[in-house]
């Protein structure tokens, strides 16, 4: 429920579906401006000199990104931004480009563990004013060469618009043997913490 009066403007920093529509189920009135910043350039930078890069880093950066791009422009509302990272040991993924680069990567996650890392920031005025991430431990089955071809075909280009080439909520839950952590971390941005912290700014009630 939103505080009555006077209302903060709230801006999604991202055209994903699955965020828009966690915002909207948890009763949350704002507007989506998608961010337009480059994510492998910010990605490439944060790789220039060198050190290992934790996947935690990875998304916060991200987030944090995007966040300040929208809020360069819109500075009468509290920008949220997220962002999620796959962690497959040091590899990190990146959303597959078509349909054979997601199977490609469902082959290279098969029957091994693998970490979503969700970030979700709050920015105004071209500052971050809070950040929080969380990681979920995916462990996907060793399935069999007839359901990978079923899942690519059946799932279609859906796919490719998720860093792990799957939507828990949909037929990539058949996927897995087992997830630990919380399902909206899964899903991309870590609800639960981002909803106490607007309730603490007296955006949401208490």
């Amino acid at each position: 429920m939103m505080r009555e009066g006077k209302q903060k403007r709230i801006i999604l920093a991202s055209g994903s579906a699955s965020r828009r529509s966690l915002l909207a189920g948890a009763g949350l009135t704002f507007d989506v401006v998608p961010s337009t910043v480059d994510e492998p350039a910010v990605r490439r930078a944060m790789e220039q000199d060198g050190r290992a890069i934790a996947p935690a880093e990875v998304a916060m950066a991200l987030a944090e990104a995007k966040a300040l791009d929208v809020s360069a422009a819109h500075g009468d509302g509290l920008v949220i931004g997220g962002d999620q990272v796959l962690a497959l040991g040091d590899r990190l993924f990146e959303k597959p480009g078509d349909l054979v680069a997601a199977r490609r990567q469902l082959q290279d996650l098969k029957g091994r563990q693998h970490a979503l890392v969700s970030a979700v920031v709050i920015a105004e005025g071209g500052q971050i004013l809070w950040g929080h991430a969380d990681t979920a431990n995916m462990t996907v089955r060793a399935f069999s060469e007839d359901f990978l071809n079923w899942y690519v075909e059946t799932a279609g280009p859906v796919v490719c618009q998720s860093v792990g080439a799957y939507q828990l909520e949909g037929i990539g839950a058949q996927l897995f043997e087992r997830v630990e952590g919380d399902y909206f971390t899964v899903l991309g941005l870590p609800l639960m913490p981002l909803l106490g912290e607007l309730r603490r700014r007296g955006v949401l009630c208490q």
